[in-house]
């Protein structure tokens, strides 16, 4: 359970103003279907922190033990400060747009989220709790919770949201979990 609660707060926290909740954003502003965006949100998150999870625990497999949580603790650290740096909002149309709202939510939802911070933060949980299903389903909810309210609240939800704070958050989280991951990590 705590892989899972972990794995929702962090992405939850990290995902207020990255690049993918900027892209909700976009979609909500070009597509009137709001749950068709909000579906193709949950199926690329499942698909791509799968994957990531799924990497994770894997890389844990031939990493030494000893170094385990040094590597882990010290990815939480990098994830840290990266979500100091604000994302760039790339709004340009897209020809997917062609396909609907489903479909066009799917595509560049996955693809933004290759290399993206909850990517790289779903990696890094999934090696440090060993639980690839628990983290997989925390991420997905924790980008659900940060992105539906995103798309059906769209701008006036965007106007209002202190992003600074919710970065200097979500950084003061991924420095406590690498706290943790080394105090955890030395006594065992």
């Amino acid at each position: 359970m705590e892989a899972f609660l972990s794995s929702t707060l962090a992405v939850a926290i990290a995902e207020i103003g990255d690049k993918t909740q900027l892209l909700s954003l976009f979609l909500a502003t070009r597509f009137t279907q709001r749950y068709a965006i909000i579906a193709g949100i949950l199926v690329a998150t499942v698909i791509n922190h799968a994957a990531s999870a799924w990497l994770g625990v894997f890389v844990m497999q031939w990493v030494p033990a000893q170094w385990g949580h040094w590597l882990i603790a010290g990815s939480f650290v990098l994830i840290a400060l990266w979500l100091l740096i604000p994302d760039k909002d790339d709004g340009a149309p897209s020809a997917l747009d062609r396909y609907g709202a489903f479909i066009a939510t799917t595509v560049l939802f996955f693809l933004a989220e290759i290399g993206d911070k909850t990517q790289i933060a779903t990696v890094v949980l999934a090696a440090h709790y060993g639980a690839t299903f628990w983290v997989v389903m925390g991420s997905t909810l924790g980008m659900l919770a940060a992105n539906v309210p995103v798309v059906l609240a769209g701008e006036w939800l965007m106007q209002r949201m202190p992003l600074r704070y919710a970065r200097w958050g979500a950084c003061a989280l991924f420095l406590v979990l690498a706290v943790v991951t080394l105090v955890n990590g030395s006594n065992g």
